[in-house]
């Protein structure tokens, strides 16, 4: 369940969006490496045209995701290197077409692929992280999709970065439930009890979860000492054994299941309307070999929490911050890792 006083209120210096209907509060997705997935799935499919137009078919757009003045965006990055910005809203059911107030993005993720597009960076930002958001002055970062739906979200990210967003994923709770049920579920191991958001206690050990368990292992931060930074890293554990359930389970050999898990992607997600069906098919091409072993997870730099008037805020470490961006922008990550290795989320989360 979501504090009250984690979301904007009211106050005279900062921006705020409409209150939210009480019965979404409680309601944290996970995001997927939607960009990897897709990749995983048509390349089992062998580009195969029929299941890549079903997959596309399947999957809504975002309409007007880039409607940003070209004079107010970073530059296009040079090479085939490539990045996502994904996105998952805190509404209980899902929404269709932008509505002011309606809903946030709680989960925020940049994904990063480099030229050779062999290995990707996954960068989560908290929510309640305090950055200008264009036009609307200071204000959670999750407050930028509430304010002025995707454009604006993706303005933010650019304008926090300086790094070109080149798609845009959102994803909504009720179809990553199903899509962790089609895959029969996903094995986690835990070196101690693990306790979910609903109090269920998960014994030391191996556990299979399914939707709705996958779903009370990412929304808790209340049993946690590190509060939402500890929730980042859950969700960056799940994403890992997410890919590794995907490439180890047989799905992506069996044409049964791989139409399964195709319908729950399309149910779960929405992508800009420039992934063409024919982008799709270049992208599992290029991230072939790409594993979960290949993938980075790691959080933003900030300096721990603070206040902004009434609200509980992450305060935004820019100093480090902007040396994280710039080392993404020149494939200079080693030695950024090797000088922060606080910021990468190992094997050992509760």
């Amino acid at each position: 369940m979501s504090n009250p006083a984690d979301d904007p209120q009211p106050d005279s210096s900062i921006a705020t969006a409409p209150p939210r209907q009480p019965r979404r509060r409680n309601r944290r997705i996970l995001v997927v490496v939607l960009v990897t997935l897709l990749a995983l799935l048509l390349v089992a499919a062998g580009g195969a045209f029929w299941f890549v137009n079903r997959l596309s078919s399947n999957i809504e757009r975002i309409p007007d995701a880039f409607d940003i003045p070209e004079t107010e965006r970073p530059a296009e990055q040079p090479g085939d290197s490539i990045t996502f910005l994904l996105g998952g809203l805190d509404g209980a059911d899902k929404v269709d077409v932008y509505q002011p107030g309606a809903a946030r993005t709680d989960t925020i993720m940049l994904a990063h692929f480099p030229e050779g597009r062999d290995r990707g960076y996954l960068v989560s930002i908290p929510r309640d992280t305090f950055v200008e958001i264009p036009g609307e002055g200071e204000n959670k970062i999750n407050a930028a999709y509430s304010l002025g739906g995707p454009a604006l979200f993706v303005q933010t990210i650019e304008q926090l970065t300086g790094i070109r967003v080149d798609h845009l994923a959102l994803i909504d709770w009720n179809g990553f439930e199903a899509l962790t049920d089609e895959l029969g579920g996903v094995t986690l191991t835990f070196d101690e009890d693990t306790v979910l958001a609903d109090d269920t206690v998960l014994p030391a050990g191996t556990h299979t979860l399914d939707g709705e368990q996958a779903l009370q292992y990412v929304r808790d931060r209340k049993d946690l000492p590190g509060g939402d930074f500890d929730r980042v890293k859950r969700q960056q554990n799940f994403i890992r054994a997410l890919m590794n359930e995907l490439i180890s389970s047989g799905t992506l050999t069996d044409p049964g299941k791989i139409n399964g898990v195709a319908g729950a992607v399309g149910q779960a997600a929405r992508v800009d309307e420039e992934l063409s069906a024919f982008g799709m098919v270049d992208l599992a091409l290029s991230m072939r070999n790409l594993r979960a072993g290949d993938m980075t997870f790691l959080t933003v730099p900030t300096d721990g929490t603070g206040m902004a008037g009434s609200q509980s805020i992450v305060v935004y470490d820019r100093e480090r911050a902007d040396q994280l961006w710039a080392a993404l922008t020149q494939d200079d990550m080693d030695t950024f890792l090797a000088a922060n290795p606080d910021l990468v989320t190992g094997d050992d989360v509760r």
